[in-house]
């Protein structure tokens, strides 16, 4: 179960001010069609997820503990340096003629493929020897760190979520420091 918290916990966060939530919200406003669009949502997130937890699985049969340790450290690291970076603007796909569930659905997978949330999961599962509950918290993280943009799309643009990026971008990005010096034995 701890597998399970912790993703759903770190995907919820990174996906604040994230370029998938702002596509989200760009979406929910061209189309203003929420629940087509955030089934599409749901099944980009499930895909995605599936992906990183059943790789982080099989990475996990091969590498040692303190690879292990180290991959985790390393995702989590990645996501912390990903929220400090600045964002580029995010392709809002104008040219896309498929409705908001297939545009939502593919725009969506390819935000997320190879992003930090599902790096995070694939550590996790890889870390945890069981990829189901990492699946899951981070499916459900990222539904819940997306589905604010595709409800409130307007009002996203007056949330402190630059504020939330750095405070939460430093924090994930100093217990990854702490956890890699761990792997590495320096603490």
């Amino acid at each position: 179960m701890e597998a399970f918290f912790t993703t759903l916990l770190l995907t919820a966060i990174v996906q604040a001010g994230d370029r998938a939530q702002l596509l989200c919200a760009a979406l929910g406003q061209r189309f203003d069609r929420p629940v087509p669009l955030m089934t599409g949502v749901v099944f980009a997130s499930g895909l995605m997820a599936l992906i990183g937890a059943l790789g982080g699985e099989l990475i996990g049969l091969y590498i040692s503990l303190d690879a292990l340790r180290l991959f985790y450290a390393l995702s989590l690291l990645f996501a912390g340096l990903g929220m400090l970076a600045p964002r580029r603007p995010v392709d809002t796909l104008p040219g896309w003629r498929t409705g908001p569930l297939l545009t939502g659905m593919i725009g969506l997978a390819i935000f997320q493929f190879g992003d930090k949330g599902q790096f995070i999961i694939a550590a996790t599962a890889a870390r945890s020897h069981d990829w189901i509950w990492p699946l899951i918290g981070g499916w459900a993280g990222t539904v819940l760190g997306l589905a604010p943009a595709v409800i409130w799309q307007a009002e996203l643009a007056n949330w402190p979520l630059r504020v939330v990026r750095l405070g939460a971008g430093l924090a994930i990005t100093l217990l990854a420091s702490g956890l890699a010096l761990s792997a590495f034995g320096l603490v």
